[in-house]
């Protein structure tokens, strides 16, 4: 088709003599080979990864990740998925891939992805295999609330839609800089943030969880832990004495053994807190949604 094109255009450039210079120019532009843009970013773990055209064949392994594939308008082009991903509702019709205890190595290969999207703390010895098949493989680990916009905008290369990507990741920002602005100068209390509702296991300052806490104008009692998430010890907590208590724990009855620790203020006061783990343990588009309501916690704490 590009042959014949070109013919035709020099026929009709041959029909006004002494252009010989417009003619070059104008056949340069259409013979030009039809290509890509390539695109090369850093992951978290530092890697480089390089595509030479956009990943059409993205295998998700993180409910996060998948979701901010979907805000970045590159959903369809997801063809695998890990256990879990379920927002938005049309991740739940992708095939799965595997689970937190371990991917389907085999099942991976035969969807032919061109792009692995991943954790980098997770399946390290099972990706290495599939590095191995040159599948590119990007890692992500955010411990700021900046690095979820700077991973919209990564992935939107990778993918092809820097446009929509762009424009999500500035949405996010803005609207995290518009929940800094609302509670950097209010009161600052103290936080103990409980993941679950059996063990008291939480988070220290690398985690952005401790982000979103610092941002509603908290303060986490346990962000100088050696790990990242410790477990810790009743007395721990009483020593601390947080003002507030929030979890992510989905079982309504989670408040009833603080109920033994009077002592702690969070307690005596019923300053106790629930949000949905979708909202605050994804580092996804929808992370904001649990600052703000736990922000909104926060506040009301103050006005008692």
């Amino acid at each position: 088709m590009l042959h014949l094109r070109s013919n035709k255009l020099c026929c009709f450039l041959a029909m006004w003599p002494g252009q010989h210079l417009l003619i070059g120019i104008i056949l340069s532009i259409f013979l030009l080979p039809v290509s890509y843009a390539a695109c090369t970013v850093t992951d978290d773990s530092g890697q480089r990864i390089h595509l030479e055209k956009p990943a059409q064949r993205i295998i998700s392994l993180a409910p996060d990740l998948t979701e901010t594939l979907f805000a970045i308008g590159a959903g369809r082009q997801i063809a695998g998925v890990v256990q879990g991903s379920d927002y938005p509702p049309a991740a739940r019709k992708i095939t799965q891939t595997g689970s937190y205890s371990g991917l389907d190595l085999e099942k991976i290969v035969t969807l032919r992805p061109d792009l692995v999207v991943t954790w980098s703390t997770t399946f390290s010895r099972q990706l290495g295999v599939l590095k191995k098949f040159g599948i590119p493989v990007y890692q992500s680990e955010p411990r700021h609330l900046e690095d979820i916009p700077r991973t919209m905008n990564n992935l939107g290369c990778l993918t092809g839609t820097e446009k929509i990507a762009r424009l999500q990741a500035q949405a996010f920002s803005r609207r995290l800089a518009a929940i800094r602005g609302q509670f950097h100068n209010q009161k600052q209390l103290a936080v103990f943030y409980q993941l679950g509702s059996y063990s008291l296991i939480t988070v220290n300052k690398n985690s952005w969880i401790t982000q979103v806490i610092t941002l509603c104008g908290g303060r986490n009692v346990f962000a100088e832990a050696v790990s990242i998430a410790p477990e810790i010890s009743w007395e721990s907590v009483v020593t601390a004495n947080p003002d507030v208590i929030i979890t992510d724990a989905t079982n309504p009855d989670w408040k009833k053994r603080w109920a033994a620790w009077p002592e702690i203020r969070a307690v005596k006061h019923d300053f106790l807190f629930s949000v949905d783990p979708d909202l605050i343990d994804r580092p996804g588009p929808r992370l904001l949604d649990g600052a703000a309501l736990i922000c909104k916690d926060l506040q009301s704490v103050r006005g008692n």
